[in-house]
């Protein structure tokens, strides 16, 4: 149940058979991949039976943003619930939006990113919202958000170059739909995986591999360069597979790539091998260089840095 501003829990339970005439239902806005919209409001529907629920795609009504870079930080702990908390409930709400054209008695929330804190913060505002004022300093914001200096504003392509280059992959063209493996693609480090709850589809899969420790294969950011070491921009296409230069052998796949940087599922082992020669199949020119994000616990790689050690 939601609170009367429709955007965070309500604290206490309604007791049975109590109603409140006259009070407007809550509603709950959904942040999802875009290409995926259609299927999800049909799940939705379908499972929806006789529950008194509307489902409908307001994407024309409001737009995303992101407040993210190297100096946002989340200031003080969240009041709200636990569990509330760990799916991303609005910390951080800017009540200086309440003197903002079109701004309301509630400001503007940013709701804390559930998995990273690099991430930032993420809003869902009225696409025919007025923005001005001002936010602490930040380093880059998609363009035209609530209360951002012009200065600070930026295109989706820094956002995606940010995920890039910190490993996180989000939407169903850089995690395959159907194929995805949840532990390859790093969703234990992003608090996307409950190991404590139950019946979900590939639950005892995920479990097992887990709990065993033993993941080969993981996303992780890559840089493209030539044979001296500069960056190559716009040289390597999504689908290019990476192959040891002196075995031939396949070590991955570029997944996701913009200018010089570019994201891969490859083979832990040889990605991290010290003096690994790494380069695109068919275009050995081009280089890659793997990179372990600073936010991997260190036992993702701590087995495999012993065996390397040990070698």
């Amino acid at each position: 149940m939601l609170d009367r501003t429709g955007s965070a829990p309500q604290t206490g339970e309604r007791p049975k058979g109590e109603e409140d005439e006259g009070e407007e239902p809550g509603e709950v806005l959904a942040d999802v991949d875009a290409d995926e919209v259609d299927e999800l409001l049909a799940c939705f529907k379908r499972y929806r039976l006789r529950s008194k629920v509307e489902i409908d795609n307001v994407s024309k009504d409001f737009l995303c943003w992101q407040r993210f870079g190297h100096n946002v930080e989340h200031t003080g702990p969240s009041t709200q619930e636990p569990e509330a908390q760990s799916i991303g409930w609005g910390q951080g709400v800017d009540h200086a939006a309440e003197s903002a054209a079109q701004g309301n008695g509630h400001g503007w929330e940013w709701f804390k990113d559930p998995r990273l804190d690099c991430l930032g913060y993420r809003g869902i505002f009225p696409a025919d919202t007025i923005r001005n004022s001002s936010v602490p300093d930040v380093s880059y914001c998609l363009c035209h958000a609530p209360l951002v200096e012009s200065d600070k504003e930026a295109d989706e392509r820094h956002y995606l170059l940010w995920r890039i280059e910190n490993g996180v992959a989000e939407g169903s063209t850089e995690i395959p739909k159907g194929e995805a493996i949840p532990l390859e693609y790093n969703f234990a480090g992003l608090n996307a995986i409950s190991f404590e709850k139950g019946c979900y589809i590939g639950q005892e899969l995920i479990a097992r591999t887990h709990h065993r420790g033993v993941i080969r294969k993981r996303l992780m950011p890559l840089v493209f360069v030539d044979e001296n070491g500069e960056e190559l921009e716009q040289a390597v296409a999504p689908g290019s597979e990476v192959v040891d230069k002196e075995s031939g052998k396949k070590i991955g796949t570029v997944n996701t790539a913009l200018g010089s940087r570019g994201m891969g599922l490859l083979r832990l082992e040889e990605a991290l091998k010290q003096n690994s020669s790494l380069v695109i199949k068919d275009n050995g020119d081009v280089r890659v260089k793997a990179i372990k994000p600073d936010w991997w616990p260190s036992e993702w790689t701590q087995v495999l840095e012993q065996q390397s050690a040990v070698a």
